[in-house]
C-alpha cells in the first residue's frame, strides 16, 4: 500500500490552522465577556444616578451600556424615555427611530418602539408625525392606546369629524362609553357650520348631538340661542323648557334666558310660576335671578331673595336681599356699604370649577381648559358647592 508524502505535511497544517482558530474565537470571547462584565456595571451607576435623581450623569452611564452592548433594547427603551420627560424630544427620537432601524428587532420590540416614537412626537408638538405613527399601530396590540391618543389630536385640532369617528371605534371596542364626548364634537360641529353661514348642516348636527345623547343640553342651548337670532322666540322658548325634562339641575343655565323670552312674548305670569316651580324644586341663584326679573312687586321680590337666603345661606343669596330691601332693613347707605363688601368677598366665589382638574373660570365652559374633560363642569359656582358638601 503506497502512502503519499503529502499528507505529512497537510496533518500538521491542519493542526496549526485550528489551533490558530481558537486561538481567535478564545480572545472574542474574552473580549465579549470583558464588554458584558463592564455593561452590567455602567447599567447599575446609571440606575444610581437616576434614583440621586442626577439625569445628566445616568444618561451618560446608559450610553455607555448601549456602546458596549448594543443589543440592550429594553436600555434603548429607557433611555429613549429619560430623554423624553427630559424635553429632550429629537435625543428621544433618534433613540427610537435607531431601534425601529434595526432588522433583526423582534415584533413586539418592534411595535413598541414605533408606540415610544408616536409619543415623542406628540410630546414635541408634532401632531402630524405623531398622527402618522399612531395609524401604524392601528393593528398591533397598541390599537386601543393609539386610538385615545389619535382622538386626543383630532381635539387639539379641532378635527371634529374624525374626532367622531375615532370616539365611535373606541365604544366599538368596548373601552367605555363615548356618548357625552360625541355630543359635544357635534356641538362643535354645529358651531362650525353656524359660523359659515351653513344652517341647515349646523342643525343637523345638533340632531346628531341629541340622537348621540338624548340629555345633551349644549345642543339645545344652541338651538335655543339661535332660534331666538333668527326672531322664533317661542320655538327658543320651548327648548329652553325641555332642558328640564332631562337633566333639571342644568335649568339654572338657562333661568334668565327663559325669563327674558316670557317678558317677549307677554307671558310673564305663567314665566313667573313656572320658575317659582324651579325654584322650589332645584334652586339656583340664576334661577332665583330669573324670578327677580320677572316678579314686578318689589315686596314679593324681596321676600322671595329672603326667603331664599333662610334656605341657602350664601353671599351671593345676601347680595340679593340687599339688591332687593324691604322695608325694616338698614338705610340706603348702610346697605350700599354691606353691598360693596359682599361684592368684594364673593370676587373669587362666583367661579365655576371643574369637578375632574379643579380648574377655576368665571364663565362655565362645557369643554375644561385644564384637563380637557367634556362636561366636568357642576352647573353651579363655587360659593353655592359649598353649602351642597
Amino acid at each position: 500500500m503506497e502512502f503519499d508524502l503529502w499528507w505529512l505535511l497537510v496533518l500538521p497544517l491542519m493542526f496549526a490552522l485550528g489551533w490558530m482558530a481558537s486561538r481567535v474565537d478564545l480572545r472574542q470571547v474574552r473580549t465579549e465577556r470583558a464588554l458584558r462584565r463592564d455593561a452590567p456595571q455602567a447599567y447599575y451607576r446609571g440606575l444610581n444616578h437616576l434614583l440621586n435623581e442626577q439625569q445628566d450623569k445616568a444618561i451618560d452611564a446608559f450610553i455607555e451600556t448601549m456602546t458596549a452592548d448594543p443589543d440592550t433594547v429594553d436600555l434603548h427603551f429607557a433611555l429613549g424615555n429619560l430623554f423624553r420627560r427630559r424635553g429632550e424630544y429629537e435625543r428621544a427620537v433618534r433613540v427610537h427611530q435607531n431601534l425601529l432601524a434595526r432588522a433583526d428587532l423582534p415584533r413586539d420590540a418592534r411595535e413598541r418602539a414605533q408606540l415610544a416614537l408616536a409619543q415623542d412626537f406628540f410630546k414635541a408638538g408634532l401632531l402630524d408625525r405623531a398622527e402618522s405613527a399612531y395609524e401604524d399601530l392601528l393593528r398591533t396590540d397598541y390599537a386601543t392606546q393609539a386610538l385615545t391618543a389619535l382622538l386626543q389630536i383630532s381635539e387639539r385640532t379641532q378635527d371634529w369629524h374624525k374626532a367622531i369617528a375615532r370616539a365611535s371605534e373606541l365604544q366599538q371596542r368596548a373601552t367605555g362609553t363615548y356618548q357625552r364626548q360625541i355630543a359635544q364634537y357635534w356641538c362643535e360641529l354645529a358651531i362650525q357650520h353656524h359660523a359659515a353661514g351653513r344652517d341647515e348642516q349646523a342643525q343637523r348636527a345638533l340632531d346628531s348631538a341629541l340622537q348621540a345623547a338624548p340629555q345633551n343640553v349644549r345642543a339645545r342651548l344652541l338651538r335655543a340661542q339661535w332660534a331666538q337670532a333668527r326672531g322664533d322666540l317661542a320655538a327658543a322658548l320651548q327648548t329652553l323648557e325641555s332642558i328640564d325634562l332631562v337633566q333639571p339641575e342644568f335649568v339654572a343655565l338657562a333661568a334668565v334666558q327663559i325669563a327674558q323670552l316670557r317678558q317677549q312674548l307677554g307671558q310673564v305670569e305663567q314665566g313667573l310660576a313656572w320658575l317659582r316651580q324651579r325654584l322650589a324644586q332645584t334652586p339656583a341663584i340664576d334661577v332665583l335671578d330669573a324670578v327677580l326679573l320677572l316678579d314686578p312687586d318689589p315686596q314679593s321680590r324681596a321676600y322671595c331673595a329672603q326667603q331664599y337666603l333662610q334656605q341657602h345661606r350664601s353671599l351671593l343669596a345676601l347680595k340679593r336681599v340687599l339688591e332687593h330691601p324691604a322695608p325694616g332693613l338698614p338705610a340706603a347707605e348702610a346697605t350700599a356699604a354691606m353691598q360693596a363688601a359682599v361684592d368684594n368677598a364673593l370676587r373669587s366665589r362666583q367661579r365655576y370649577r371643574c369637578a375632574a382638574c379643579g380648574f377655576e373660570a368665571r364663565q362655565y365652559f362645557w369643554h375644561c381648559p385644564g384637563c380637557q374633560g367634556w362636561e366636568t363642569y357642576p352647573p353651579r359656582r363655587l360659593e353655592e358647592l359649598s353649602l351642597l358638601s
